[in-house]
């Protein structure tokens, strides 16, 4: 499930409320104001880890219109939500937030897509520094300085290209190993906090990607690759181990981690590396 069909749905969850009249009478205009073409209803990632995957200040912006109290809308939409499929849990957190959790398949089908992402986003066996460095420095509006040709992870740019290289070479080394990626293998359910970390950096990609601000993107790809890091060590079986159900799932989400970053530098007119 991606943010946007979460989102799809949580405003499909308002709209029934509304026709309902469980929360009272709501004007046309006002229902238009909350869920159409620039709705005030937001999906996005909770503020601190441990509160599901998603939030969503719904319920605030339901109960400013009607009235209500924040907290009861939010138990009215917190019952209708959890119904619907691919959510396996809502809280209802503070003044009025529902932090969402979605059920394990629902991650495994946004691995496959992102996975799946732009197949056109160029993968290069050499790096282009000159260029690369212009480039980044331009989207993060620094000065380009002998820094960014530093080959280290304090140095922004390594970082995203590092891990994009690493999350290409995670598919090389299974290869050699004899399995592939395979989202939520046997159920599973990405739910160590490390994994839950990348995809999330993973979910609100195509968000950023779309504010149309470099800045912002640059740094996202930073978070995206420093939460691979976190985990890449745990992608392939260790020693002589055979691969399990959770190296090929694990080796799906480093897979579509390989896919935003490459897309996302690609966007930044700056090299994606097979080798680093």
């Amino acid at each position: 499930m991606t943010p946007a069909q979460l989102s799809r749905t949580v405003l499909r969850t308002v709209r029934r409320v509304a026709d309902d009249g469980v929360l009272g009478e709501l004007s046309p205009g006002a229902l238009e104001a909350l869920t159409g073409p620039r709705e005030r209803i937001t999906v996005g990632r909770p503020p601190r880890p441990g509160c599901g995957d998603y939030a969503t200040n719904a319920a605030l912006r339901l109960a400013a219109v009607t009235g209500r109290p924040a907290r009861s809308v939010a138990e009215v939409l917190r019952e209708r939500l959890v119904r619907e499929e691919g959510i396996a849990g809502v809280a209802v957190a503070g003044p009025g937030f529902l932090n969402i959790t979605v059920a394990g398949a629902a991650r495994a089908d946004l691995v496959r897509a992102l996975a799946a992402g732009d197949g056109e986003s160029p993968v290069a066996e050499r790096t282009d520094p000159a260029r690369d460095v212009r480039n980044w420095a331009a989207a993060t509006g620094e000065e380009p300085g002998p820094r960014h040709l530093e080959q280290r992870e304090a140095n922004p740019l390594f970082l995203v290209q590092y891990a994009h290289a690493r999350a290409r070479a995670l598919l090389r080394g299974a290869r050699g190993l004899g399995f592939g990626p395979e989202a939520g293998a046997d159920g599973y359910a990405y739910d160590t906090p490390g994994e839950q970390a990348l995809l999330g950096g993973l979910a609100e990609y195509e968000r950023i990607a779309g504010l149309d601000d470099s800045g912002r993107l640059a740094r996202h790809l930073e978070a995206v690759a420093d939460a691979l890091l976190g985990i890449h060590g745990s992608v392939l079986p260790a020693g002589e181990r055979k691969p399990l159900a959770a190296h090929r799932a694990r080796l799906a989400l480093a897979q579509a981690a390989g896919t935003v970053l490459a897309g996302g530098l690609s966007r930044l007119g700056v090299t994606a590396p097979a080798h680093l």
